[in-house]
């Protein structure tokens, strides 16, 4: 049997092992198994429960907090279009802040709950020293907003929070195509907005460390084609579909070994997640044909004291963009769904 990380020979659209189906199979037979990983604290599954405090939240609000905060599915706005799908690395969806009088503390708490589900529980102190490093020391939704769409319990909806270096979602599993309810971003400034090339206390620099012992894994030829001189926009994290053009050096073009180390990769690019949203990434790689589909680059501009650890890299297939931007701070950009027709709404 193949790895589904890799492969999926049946991976079009009308494939009876459809994305729900695929994520009930990773979930019995667990993450570690289906990436060849092994994970010391596997996060739960928290999706059922973060619903329901979306719904609770959702019930809480007055006339006035639903008329400021909550919108119709389809809801556009002037500047950023559809609202619910908007991404991007600095944003506050509606004006009150979390942690203010406009909420009850109760209501707060129920806020709270919510974001504690969408992160590992390994990860959730790691969240928040970046919030608070990337606010001045504020604590945790003294800075952050949050906006929800539909109406929880009764058809589809979507709970987004947004803020510095910040945009998660939870959507009751309403968006069927795509991986955590829609493009998201996550980041870190840990000392400084320039930070220097070991990304002192920066929670996420791991992630790119283990990308480039990936490049360390590469021959030489392999290196010259993984290696790109230019980044890409910030924001240019849209499908390219299964015929697009795609940088660096293709994943079925490594050995077992550098194949091995890519999949660590992929569990750490994950691993702050809750369960629920690794496993829907996992399922909608897993539809689009596998790691084997997708492409692998680093970038020369943008290394941070020249040193060749490459601070900007990126993990690309037909819809699945994994784009890590380590300069001047870092700045992640994620954007997966099970095919490539679903259109990005990002601003860098």
């Amino acid at each position: 049997m193949s790895d589904p990380i890799f492969s999926n020979p049946n991976n079009s659209d009308s494939n009876p092992l459809n994305r729900r189906n695929f994520i009930k199979s990773v979930s019995a037979i667990g993450l570690a198994s289906a990436t060849g990983n092994q994970f010391a604290h596997a996060a739960p599954d928290n999706s059922k429960a973060d619903e329901t405090a979306v719904k609770g939240l959702y019930e809480s609000l007055t006339d006035a907090q639903r008329k400021e905060i909550c919108f119709d599915w389809d809801h556009k706005d002037a500047s950023r279009g559809l609202l619910r799908t908007f991404v991007s690395n600095n944003w506050q969806i509606t004006k009150p802040h979390i942690r203010s009088e406009y909420y009850s503390k109760k209501q707060q708490d129920l806020i709270h709950e919510i974001f504690k589900g969408l992160v590992n529980p390994d990860w959730y102190s790691k969240f928040l020293k970046q919030l608070k490093d990337d606010t001045s020391g504020k604590e945790w939704g003294a800075d952050q907003s949050i906006a929800i769409f539909g109406k929880p319990g009764s058809g589809k909806f979507e709970f987004v929070m947004t803020g510095r270096h910040m945009t998660l979602r939870a959507d009751g599993n309403s968006e069927d195509s795509v991986a955590f309810g829609g493009p998201i971003f996550y980041g870190h400034a840990a000392d400084t907005f320039n930070e220097g090339a070991d990304h002192k206390g920066n929670i996420f620099w791991p992630q790119a460390l283990k990308a480039n012992k990936v490049y360390q894994l590469l021959s030489e030829d392999q290196r010259k084609i993984a290696l790109v001189e230019k980044t890409p926009p910030e924001a240019a994290v849209a499908f390219k579909g299964k015929e697009g053009k795609f940088s660096g050096i293709a994943v079925n073009k490594l050995d077992s070994t550098q194949k091995k180390e890519l999949q660590g990769v992929l569990s750490g690019l994950i691993e702050p997640f809750r369960m629920a949203d690794q496993n829907e990434a996992m399922a909608c790689l897993a539809k689009q044909g596998g790691l084997d589909t997708c492409n692998l680059s680093f970038y020369q501009q943008g290394d941070i004291g020249k040193d060749g650890v490459w601070d900007n890299w990126r993990l690309e297939g037909p819809s699945f963009v994994w784009y890590f931007r380590g300069s001047p701070h870092v700045h992640v950009w994620v954007n997966v769904a099970d095919n490539s027709a679903i259109k990005l709404n990002a601003k860098g």
